[in-house]
């Protein structure tokens, strides 16, 4: 790109003159005009050269200005050097640059920490190729039973991970009490044994029915007695009866698509809001969130399988303990009225079925 040059020739007799001795020395002249006296014209660095050169032998003044300086910014945006700078940091904006772990625990954020990089969610990493954040929130969720839910907020290239803690559960907290027998609270198929202390009596697949002995806090050793208690769980599959009654038509709440948008701002624009999480490159803001949305839909026959159950399970381990699981299910009645939806559905649950009896050791 070459530069031009816009030249004023004042203080000659004879202009004309002057301007035919360039144009003989094969000067670049353009947009020539003659007013009051003086030329005006624009050439190249050549030309001003030679402009230089003669301007004493013809004893004239030159004035000289470059072409485009008049357009202030817009020169320096048109420029290649200007076009490299913002290009840098947009794309350096489709990539990771920080991630954090935000915990009151550090124990806990060095294990999300391991786990996200263990994921290869780390710096420097194409946002393309990120997991949704619902798989992230699974993965985080399946390997840290402690976790009872994973919030994420993402402020243009710094994800901040927010582990939430399940709280404690009654179980772990038990109050010390006189040494006690683990028994069933329900009848049931034995699947596992998870005990602290004590002693098996039953074994894995035996059928147990409410209040048989699971495991025994009396230990007997040659001859010798000792009452230590029994501690810790016992798993098994049994039937539990679920009856509901719902209405119809039901009001509900999901995610929708996620949406990703993009804001250009200059460096020195920043909220105190965004100081924490700004990134050195920091020219596009880009803010992700996923819509909510709501309506309404009823409840019609043929949506035992697809929609009834699902939605009962949730219920029904939502009002249950925290290991339960649903292993299987099977539909006694439903019925469809006007404005209600009745029925008993069998679920096959596994949980813990021990509860503590105390040892009866006389007075």
């Amino acid at each position: 790109m070459h530069k031009r040059y816009a030249i004023k020739i004042t203080g000659a007799h004879d202009v004309s003159s002057f301007i035919s001795k360039l144009v003989s020395n094969g000067t670049k002249i353009s947009s020539l005009s003659i007013q009051n006296g003086a030329a005006h014209f624009q050439t190249d660095r050549k030309g001003l050269q030679s402009i230089r050169q003669l301007r004493r032998s013809y004893r004239v003044k030159v004035s000289v200005r470059q072409v485009g300086l008049e357009k202030g910014f817009k020169g320096i945006f048109s420029s290649y050097r200007f076009l490299i700078a913002c290009l840098i940091p947009f794309l350096a904006s489709f990539f990771l640059w920080t991630v954090n772990v935000e915990s009151d625990m550090p124990e806990v954020a060095e294990r999300i920490e391991k786990k996200l990089e263990k994921s290869s969610i780390v710096p420097l990493k194409p946002l393309a190729l990120i997991p949704d954040e619902g798989e992230i929130r699974r993965e985080l969720m399946l390997d840290d039973p402690a976790l009872s839910w994973v919030r994420f907020r993402r402020v243009g290239t710094t994800l901040t991970v927010i582990p939430m803690l399940s709280p404690q559960s009654d179980e772990n907290v038990e109050e010390d009490g006189p040494p006690a027998d683990l028994v069933a609270r329900t009848g049931g198929v034995i699947t596992r044994f998870e005990l602290k202390k004590g002693e098996r009596v039953g074994h894995v697949h035996q059928t147990v029915k409410k209040g048989d002995v699971l495991a025994t806090g009396v230990l007997e050793q040659g001859g010798k007695t000792a009452v230590v208690g029994a501690d810790g769980a016992v798993f098994a599959d049994y039937w539990i009866e679920y009856s509901f009654s719902l209405p119809k038509t039901i009001d509900f709440h999901m995610q929708g698509e996620e949406v990703m948008q993009f804001s250009f701002h200059w460096p020195w624009q920043k909220n105190k809001a965004d100081e924490q999480d700004a990134s050195p490159w920091s020219f596009i803001r880009s803010e992700r969130h996923v819509e909510e949305k709501s309506g309404q839909f009823e409840l019609v026959e043929g949506m035992e399988e697809t929609v009834l159950i699902p939605m009962l399970k949730n219920k029904l381990l939502s009002e249950s303990f925290s290991k339960a699981i649903v292993r299987d299910e099977k539909i006694l009645h439903v019925s469809f009225d006007n404005d209600k939806v009745n029925g008993t559905i069998l679920f096959l649950i596994n949980d813990n079925i021990a509860v503590k009896r105390p040892i009866s050791q006389g007075d």
